[in-house]
């Protein structure tokens, strides 16, 4: 017989203060025979292409997470009783070579697959999702990608580097590793290069949901976009913390204002609890940018309502 989860201390007799500098103060993994989901760390901010400090983005989420408690009413489980969750630590990424970082980045998490189902990270900025996408898609074959960004990240170089944060999913593209039939961008918006960067864009496959789109529109109907773009495939969320309006999450290295609020990614990202969603990561964190913890406070939330999507999954796949 398995042996029940091993949760976070009882923030009623432990104080959230107090206790382990884990995310959300759960085990680290180590300390359990295996997980169904590892929360990964990857502290990696060498291609960034304007203001850095996303190495100190894992840190800084796990601090914020100290205030989550164990029942999401809203989707109605516990993220880390349904399953075992725990904290895989830290991703050791070279900051002086981009090609040997995302080597050591796509060879752990490979590594921690085999210790968990399902991984959720913390970067670092967004060069990380390329290799998270390797690992992934090796597992389950090509994913359908729900990309949360101001930014397309499909630029083919910058400064001629072919691997930098504002390159990956154009690479993802080359290598195969996404559906591009159901993968999507939510959250574009602010200035570009040329006209042609949407235009190349499109060609590449990507559909867009904008934060007009959401504005004009509403939550309601992103989500059944979203929802109707991935379909049943394998789905891997990605999300710059740069979605958000600067208001919300002004610890980030390449702010746009005109974002989504807190509330609405929140929203959506519950919407999208009948995906089947098989990995994620959250990036571009920048603490030093950051005002009383707002960036790293929503930064945690997010990755707990990713938690939730993957408890709400294993609840059913339980209860069938």
């Amino acid at each position: 017989m398995s042996q029940p989860p091993i949760g976070p201390p009882d923030a009623r007799r432990i104080p959230r203060f107090a206790g382990p500098d884990t995310f959300a103060r759960l085990p680290r993994l180590e300390e359990v025979e295996r997980a169904a989901v590892a929360v990964l760390g990857v502290p990696f901010d060498a291609g960034v292409s304007y203001r850095p400090g996303a190495r100190f983005g894992p840190s800084a989420v796990r601090a914020g997470s100290k205030l989550l408690r164990p029942y999401h009413p809203f989707l109605e489980v516990q993220p880390w009783t349904v399953h075992q969750v725990a904290d895989a630590g830290d991703a050791a990424a070279n900051p002086f070579s981009i090609a040997e970082a995302i080597a050591s980045i796509e060879s752990t998490a490979s590594e921690l697959l085999q210790r968990a189902d399902h991984l959720v990270a913390i970067g670092g900025d967004h060069t990380i999702a390329l290799p998270l996408l390797r690992a992934t898609a090796a597992r389950h074959g090509p994913v359908a990608l729900v990309h949360f960004d101001a930014h397309l990240d499909t630029w083919d170089t910058y400064f001629d580097a072919p691997y930098t944060h504002g390159t990956p999913f154009r690479r993802a593209v080359e290598e195969g590793v996404l559906a591009l039939d159901a993968s999507a961008h939510v959250g574009i918006r602010g200035p570009l290069y040329t006209p042609d960067d949407l235009v190349e864009d499109a060609q590449l496959g990507f559909a867009t949901v904008s934060t007009v789109d959401v504005a004009t529109g509403g939550v309601e109907a992103a989500v059944s976009r979203i929802r109707q773009r991935v379909g049943d495939r394998p789905v891997y969320i990605s999300i710059d913390i740069d979605v958000l309006d600067p208001a919300h999450a002004p610890g980030t290295g390449t702010p746009e204002p005109g974002g989504l609020t807190s509330r609405e990614l929140q929203l959506i990202l519950r919407g999208l609890e009948p995906v089947h969603l098989v990995g994620a990561d959250v990036v571009e964190v920048a603490p030093a940018y950051d005002h009383a913890e707002l960036t790293a406070l929503a930064a945690a939330n997010v990755v707990y309502e990713l938690l939730g999507i993957f408890a709400r999954r294993a609840a059913g796949a339980g209860a069938g």
